[in-house]
């Protein structure tokens, strides 16, 4: 169902604002960002806008028949085109089902727009036959493509549509609009989920949603007890049932920078106040070749993850720890 006041971030308003002044539209857009930044709300508000019928001071009304059927999610002439389970690709079919629906006539007689996303999740046919409706646009039909990680798409694709930068706000400003969103939280709460969301707001709220917290303490807490040999790489692999495999990745990536300030020099103390003890120890004790050569493997992973690689859980996991400990073998 779409949003009945969706509306852009505050942080996006002046591009809000400056593709909404003219009446004339691309036929595709394609709203590329970090992840949670306020990209997906970016795109809806913006169908909204161009399927309302008398859209006031830039936004959707709220009030017409157009702007009633979108708040109750029915439509016709609103598409949105997504994978049918979280992670996995959008496959072929849907592509065709959004040709077919590009080919009809718009049934409330003005224009019909088509919200794809993730747009990096299709598959290298389901992207093939997307070129083709991208070649042949059809009047007042709207594409929007929304992308965490717009240099997966095919240079076609992304040639062919207009890119819309979607920034992350600064920090204080995230900070405010969190303390908004989520108002029983403390400060520290606040700003610790912020700093695990990477300064994007929205992914702190879906963070906050499945209790990161809790799972984060989970973890710092098996990663002491693995480098003090009290716990083993496969039993914390097999404990961290309900720990995003995403999610696990971008903790070891934020520790791994603290690691390589603190061996460099660049800093004195770690950005991630819950590992304060256990990064500065592993920094003098650790090798730099050795500590490049995990980040190295690290990354090749993660971009495995976000690419939707089809990872053995627990295996991964396993090694994950087994090379994270061996950075303190490896003299």
């Amino acid at each position: 169902m779409a949003d009945a006041a969706a509306r852009p971030c505050p942080w996006h308003m002046p591009a809000w604002e400056a593709l909404t002044a003219g009446s004339r539209h691309a036929h595709a857009f394609l709203f590329a960002g970090l992840p949670g930044v306020g990209k997906r709300l970016f795109a809806e508000a913006f169908a909204a806008h161009l399927l309302c019928l008398q859209p006031v001071a830039s936004h959707a009304c709220g009030q017409c028949r157009s702007c009633l059927l979108q708040q109750a999610g029915s439509h016709p002439d609103r598409l949105v085109v997504e994978p049918e389970e979280q992670g996995k690709a959008i496959r072929i079919d849907a592509i065709r089902q959004l040709g077919d629906f590009i080919g009809q006539t718009a049934q409330q007689g003005g224009r019909k727009v088509i919200i794809l996303h993730p747009a990096e999740a299709m598959n290298l046919n389901a992207a093939n036959a997307l070129l083709k409706s991208l070649e042949e646009p059809t009047p007042d039909t709207y594409l929007l493509l929304v992308s965490d990680q717009p240099s997966r798409l095919l240079p076609t694709i992304r040639s062919r549509c207009r890119v819309q930068p979607l920034i992350t706000p600064g920090h204080a400003e995230a900070l405010a609009w969190l303390q908004h969103s989520l108002p029983d939280l403390s400060p520290e709460q606040h700003a610790a989920l912020l700093l695990m969301a990477g300064g994007a707001p929205l992914r702190a709220v879906a963070l906050q949603a499945i209790d990161a917290a809790s799972l984060r303490e989970q973890v710092v807490e098996g990663v002491k007890a693995l480098l003090k040999s009290q716990q083993s790489a496969s039993q914390l692999a097999e404990r961290w049932t309900s720990v995003p495999l995403e999610l696990l990745a971008d903790w070891f990536c934020d520790w791994t920078l603290d690691l390589l300030r603190l061996k460099t020099g660049a800093a004195d103390v770690p950005v991630n106040a819950d590992m304060d003890k256990v990064l500065p120890f592993m920094a003098r004790h650790l090798q730099l070749p050795a500590l490049l050569d995990w980040q190295s493997w690290l990354l090749q992973h993660r971009g495995m993850l976000l690419g939707k690689a089809n990872l053995n859980r627990v295996l991964f996991i396993e090694t994950l720890l087994i090379r994270w400990k061996q950075l303190l073998e490896r003299r």
